[in-house]
């Protein structure tokens, strides 16, 4: 007889006396996994923190630890491309671990949070203390984001040769350069520090991540910056550098470059995601690549939340379920170049999330609070890194300083679409 337990129960060893195996069996679930294909019920058996066997059933096997997924949703760990995890010694980081395990996240880019001198605190305090995995994009600001903003408005800051030393030292979490380029952080000084970070990417031949938001500079100015690989990160934003012309057309340098290799990417965050710009591109034939948080401090206060309900908007744009779950795992982990981190191909580390789609009627707000309405919700049970489930853990408050603009503040009242619904879909 073998036996097995449910969520919160005792975990107790599966009993057979035959067959494979396993340290860990997840048995029952609905698997989405983009990477390979995979998709219906199918059972995961993991051994020495990898992938050992994913079949329609592992019926025979023994486990030490048995989790049973009938009911939900199966996938890989979720992949965010766009993150600050920089807590305590940045304006905007948020703490990884204890997000990460209630949100299916396992592997974070924290992308610009540490310049030069700075770096050296993420990789010991956050990076080396983490069990989620976590890299890194440099800010070509030497003081990246200690303050909100304003990182480029002194050039001196700007430093090329120390950022290279900086990246060429850390080649094993440092995967690019970050650049945010808007009328804050470039303050006085125009275009310059993009052409520095442009200068910096190709010396050492890696990614450049761009963020737009409201100019000057123009949407026009960045885009004759940007080369196939590199990364457009707030790419359905609804600020002046928005890729959507007046005319409702997809900005034709842009839709030229991402033809070519750009990767257009999410970032959510707290002031750069418009239902309406991302329901006219969509109607243009343009998907986002990748789906990502750009979760911190204020935007994990709503109405982002977490990179599963930024996912939920997504499928209420009418994106099906492995449309968007592709977008935070398989394509994120290739653009990283860690593609065994996007699949549950065997051989590759056990990093997997559990889901439950919750089916209701839920409201979701972009960062203006335009709403739009949806029927389904990604809602986290489990989050698993190398074959461990991350334990649940209470993050710190959220900064003082940390607060929402005064339009968004309703979000605090209303709250999550989940905790809005409770008792229609059984309580949160």
């Amino acid at each position: 007889m073998r036996r097995g337990y449910l969520l919160g129960e005792e975990q107790r060893p599966m009993e057979t006396s035959t067959g494979e195996r396993f340290d860990v069996a997840i048995l029952g679930g609905e698997l989405v996994d983009p990477g390979t294909g995979r998709s219906g019920r199918f059972d995961i058996g993991i051994r020495d923190g990898t992938i050992a066997r994913v079949a329609p059933s592992l019926a025979g096997c023994h486990a030490e630890q048995v989790i049973d997924a009938r009911g939900q949703i199966v996938t890989p760990g979720l992949v965010d491309l766009h993150t600050h995890v920089y807590w305590g010694a940045t304006y905007w980081g948020i703490e990884a671990d204890p997000v990460a395990a209630r949100t299916g996240v396992t592997t974070w880019l924290d992308v610009g949070s540490a310049g030069a001198y700075t770096f050296p605190g993420l990789r010991r305090f956050v990076i080396e203390r983490s069990r989620a995995r976590i890299y890194a994009l440099l800010n070509l600001s030497s003081i990246g984001l200690v303050a909100p903003t304003w990182e480029f408005a002194n050039l001196d800051y700007c430093d090329v040769e120390l950022a290279a030393r900086t990246i060429e030292a850390n080649r094993d979490l440092i995967l690019g350069v970050k650049a945010r380029i808007d009328t804050n952080t470039t303050r006085g000084v125009g275009i310059r520090p993009l052409e520095l970070a442009r200068e910096l990417a190709d010396g050492l031949g890696v990614p450049l991540m761009v963020h737009i938001g409201n100019g000057p500079p123009s949407i026009d100015e960045v885009a004759r910056l940007l080369r196939p690989g590199d990364v457009l990160t707030h790419c359905f934003t609804g600020g002046t550098m928005r890729i959507l012309t007046p005319e409702g057309k997809v900005h034709p340098a842009i839709r030229r470059l991402h033809e070519q290799g750009l990767v257009l990417d999410i970032g959510h965050g707290a002031g750069s995601f418009s239902f309406a710009v991302a329901e006219a591109l969509l109607a243009e034939g343009i998907l986002p690549d990748t789906i990502s948080s750009d979760i911190h401090q204020l935007a994990i206060q709503g109405p982002m939340f977490d990179l599963p309900t930024t996912l939920s908007k997504f499928l209420a744009l009418g994106l099906g379920l492995p449309e968007v779950i592709e977008r935070a795992t398989v394509r994120p982990a290739r653009i990283l170049g860690r593609p065994e981190l996007g699949s549950l191909a065997e051989g590759t580390p056990a990093d997997v999330a559990l889901f439950q789609l919750v089916e209701g009627d839920f409201v979701f707000h972009d960062v203006t609070m335009a709403t739009r309405r949806g029927t389904r919700l990604l809602v986290n049970t489990l989050t698993m890194v190398g074959g461990r489930i991350l334990p649940r853990t209470e993050p710190s408050a959220v900064h003082f300083w940390a607060e929402l603009p005064a339009h968004q503040r309703a979000i605090r009242e209303s709250g999550h679409p989940y905790r809005r619904t409770a008792t229609q879909v059984g309580g949160a």
